[in-house]
């Protein structure tokens, strides 16, 4: 029976993960949509080739659905039988425990999140020789090269990235226009436009800032990445006290306190201030995409020229994924998801399905959600470019819906498509995938950037304190 502890230790990290649930009704980072528990469904007609059960972490009843007709179609194709499987993430956990127990793990596991990937492949169950089968069927150069990079540990690939999400820093173009300010693109244009612009009840920026929330964790990642500061390096041993991150505490810091509002910043206020008109930045991610256009009557752009044209902030706001400080390259943070082959299935008709679901079924599996479900493979040998632009092409919305490239110019769509190039994630290229999990759970980052935020300390102590508070999580688990 396999181990399960790696996966034990990432769970409650998955819950607070931004948009790892990707859930339609919840774009709020650090949702994850909701079931009463296992969906099962049958699909196609009797087997000829086979039966496998796949086991989905979209378990919202409209992407069960979608999902289901996906897999018919495959199913009508392949003459292999599907069962589906959709498990909401806060149920995951129980069920690959007791289906470990019982001996009746799936085939295929979709929609992981890369803290499951590397948890699965941890405990034994992820198909390392699968993985690499499915991938050389498809083609390696026709993926990201950093969409692989992260599913793999000990140089080997341990699940085929589907898609992604991507945090972004959105501005407003027409502000900086008047201005007279660059693009926000690095540590210095973003610290001068915030600082430029935060006059007249208008904030440079809204970040947040909230010491047990993880979207603050994910936001300060976002730039601490672009300064080249890793949680942890080759070896394992916690960098927070490295100058790019003492550096990047003094960025946050000063960006916060030189550029934005008094008080915690979460999810709900930092959309709030930017849809009404009174931020000029604003961090966020991709899910953010459907509501600025105005496509979703539950999160509506309140600003003055909103309520004549409800796509006014989509017309007049940039947005920048990869970022960079003095000592970074541009680096944007997100979450890549990723179909799993288990190692007990069949593997062959496994092997087939992940095949379907990254070709055939590409584009309906990325129609989900696509401002959620960016496409980490880019095309085919011949079209280099046929998922990326079909995926423009996809509908988004939840009450209205309309195509992302009818809403956004062409060059952000070309920024989104290429996101997954520039992201990257604390812990999982370094080997340390079982670390990332309790720190998301406990925050010690967060909680030490406020008390830096507040003035109880310098950045410099609160770098200093969050390296000791990781270096405690890491010998507890030793």
């Amino acid at each position: 029976m396999p181990r399960i502890r790696a996966c034990a230790l990432v769970m409650a990290a998955l819950l607070v993960a931004a948009g790892c649930g990707e859930g339609t009704g919840s774009s709020t980072p650090g949702t994850t949509s909701q079931s009463a528990g296992p969906v099962a469904t049958a699909a196609g007609s009797a087997a000829t080739g086979g039966s496998i059960t796949f086991w989905t972490a979209e378990d919202n009843a409209d992407r069960v659905a979608a999902t289901k007709a996906i897999v018919d179609k495959f199913s009508a194709k392949s003459g292999i039988d599907v069962e589906v499987v959709a498990i909401a993430e806060d149920q995951l956990q129980a069920q690959i425990t007791a289906a470990s127990a019982a001996g009746t793990l799936p085939d295929v596991y979709g929609a992981l999140s890369l803290g499951f990937v590397h948890a699965l492949a941890a405990d034994g169950i992820a198909d390392t020789d699968a993985a690499q089968a499915t991938l050389d069927a498809l083609g390696k150069d026709t993926f990201s090269p950093r969409s692989l990079e992260l599913v793999t540990a000990d140089g080997k690939l341990i699940g085929v990235p589907s898609d992604s999400w991507a945090q972004m820093l959105v501005y407003r173009k027409d502000l900086f226009e008047k201005a007279g300010l660059a693009a926000p693109t690095t540590y210095d244009t973003i610290l001068a436009a915030a600082k430029s612009l935060n006059k007249d009840g208008m904030a440079g920026i809204v970040a947040a800032t909230g010491p047990a929330d993880s979207f603050t964790q994910q936001t300060f990642e976002y730039f601490a990445l672009a300064n080249g500061c890793q949680l942890t390096d080759d070896a394992g041993a916690i960098t927070l006290t490295s100058q790019p991150c003492v550096d990047a505490f003094k960025f946050y810091t000063e960006l916060i306190k030189g550029g934005s509002v008094a008080g915690v910043q979460d999810a709900d206020t930092t959309r709030a201030a930017y849809f009404s008109g009174d931020a000029a930045m604003v961090v966020w991610s991709s899910f953010l995409l459907d509501e600025l256009a105005g496509l979703r009557n539950d999160a509506l752009p309140t600003c003055d020229e909103c309520k004549a044209d409800p796509t006014f902030l989509a017309k007049n706001s940039g947005i920048v994924t990869g970022i960079s400080g003095p000592s970074g390259s541009p680096t944007q943070f997100g979450e890549e998801v990723a179909f799993v082959i288990g190692k007990d299935g069949d593997k062959a008709a496994a092997q087939q399905f992940v095949e379907y679901m990254m070709s055939d079924g590409y584009v309906d599996w990325l129609a989900l959600a696509p401002e959620g479900k960016f496409p980490t493979r880019l095309g085919t040998a011949d079209e280099k470019t046929k998922y990326t632009d079909a995926w423009a092409k996809l509908e988004t919305g939840v009450d209205q819906k309309k195509p992302l490239g009818d809403l956004y110019p062409k060059e952000v769509i070309d920024t989104l498509t290429q996101s997954a190039n520039t992201m990257n994630r604390w812990g999982f290229p370094q080997g340390q995938g079982a670390l990332v999990g309790p720190i998301l759970v406990e925050l010690p980052v967060p909680k030490n950037l406020a008390q830096a935020l507040d003035g109880t300390v310098t950045p410099e102590e609160a770098a200093a304190n969050a390296q000791a508070d990781v270096e405690e999580i890491a010998k507890s688990l030793n």
